[in-house]
């Protein structure tokens, strides 16, 4: 066997012009009517992505958290195309890539990869890993024979797995295993992207570190940015440089992930937080109390999407959908009631 080739793709110095930019991102699905929509004549829509906008920069890592069901995987399907978007608009290097047919748009898929949550069924159990892993080199990069081979060992070993590891299946491996698995194939097309989609919440918490830690080690060595969603908070600030937070399928609060964390400015953001378990035992955390159930976004009503569950709300919240704003210096918020940092501490203590 020859030696394994070397990651080779050219490292150009970041641009000023972001890699992605997300405007006005909308995907909404028509959902049978219930009787009463029927009687009224009205459609069932779920607006499960309404208007999310967001830049990510070179060689930074954007996280994307939130509650389940709030639009996170599906902002991942669309920014990737997996799912058609509904309205809005895509920009990778300052091309639009929602309106390129698919001839047009393979060259940038495999420039924008995504890790799925679930390592087991996101592989081919009838396919061996050397074929799964090998697939994207011979498709978009040409490689056939001992040279794909060469490649495939290579990105085994760069995620910590063994040459002999190729010709197994994925039901021979442990789900850590299988996640690296799963990063390798994602790598294999050397991607300027790679979306994480909860790529550690079906591991374990120690092989959770080790996966981390492996997203980590590769983005520096092979400079490609990332977008890492998850609803685990201390998961995303350990590996976020910017942090997006999600509600109902808008973007509320966004900024540097130090600045999210140790300065909230939306009331949903500072509830998230407090809600996040305490590491140390002997810390007195005091309990978080929201009231109300989360807005479904099926049909949602006009105004603020947190409105109703919100201790601060006025009139105007349930009546106007508050546009995202920046709020100080690179952080932004979608609040009437918060305009800086000072009303945001006034606000948590209510």
């Amino acid at each position: 066997m020859n030696s394994p080739v070397p990651h080779s793709r050219p490292h150009p110095e970041p641009s000023e012009v972001p890699l992605l930019e997300a405007r006005q991102l909308v995907k909404a699905f028509d959902l049978a009517p219930g009787i009463l929509e029927r009687a009224l004549g009205r459609k069932r829509i779920l607006r499960a992505v309404d208007g999310v906008s967001f830049a990510l920069k070179e060689r930074s890592t954007l996280g994307l958290v939130g509650e389940s069901g709030c639009g996170k995987s599906t902002t991942a399907r669309l920014l990737t195309r997996l799912i058609p978007a509904t309205a809005g608009e895509i920009f990778f290097r300052g091309r639009e890539i929602l309106s390129l047919s698919q001839r047009e748009f393979k060259p940038f898929r495999k420039s924008m990869q995504i890790i799925f949550q679930d390592p087991f069924s996101s592989l081919n159990p009838r396919k061996r890993i050397v074929d799964i892993v090998g697939r994207p080199l011979s498709i978009h990069l040409g490689l056939h024979g001992p040279d794909l081979i060469d490649r495939v060992t290579e990105l085994l070993e760069a995620v910590g797995l063994k040459s002999d590891h190729l010709y197994r299946y994925p039901h021979e491996f442990s789900g850590g295993q299988r996640q690296r698995i799963a990063i390798a194939r994602a790598l294999a097309p050397e991607p300027e992207l790679l979306i994480a989609d909860e790529p550690v919440s079906a591991l374990d918490v120690s092989v959770q570190g080790q996966v981390l830690n492996l997203l980590i080690r590769l983005k520096e060595e092979r400079r490609f940015s990332m977008i890492f969603i998850s609803h685990n908070l201390s998961v995303v600030e350990y590996v976020s440089d910017e942090v997006a937070v999600m509600y109902a399928g808008k973007i509320v609060e966004q900024g540097p992930a130090e600045d999210l964390f140790t300065q909230p400015l939306h009331p949903y953001t500072q509830v998230l937080l407090a809600a996040n378990p305490e590491p140390d035992p002997r810390a007195e955390v005091p309990p978080v109390e929201i009231k109300g159930e989360p807005m479904t976004p099926i049909n949602p009503p006009p105004g603020c999407r947190f409105a109703s569950r919100c201790p601060i709300a006025s009139q105007e919240c349930l009546e106007t959908t508050p546009p995202l704003e920046e709020k100080g210096a690179g952080h932004w918020a979608a609040c009437f009631k918060v305009n800086s940092l000072d009303d945001a501490q006034r606000f948590a203590s209510v």
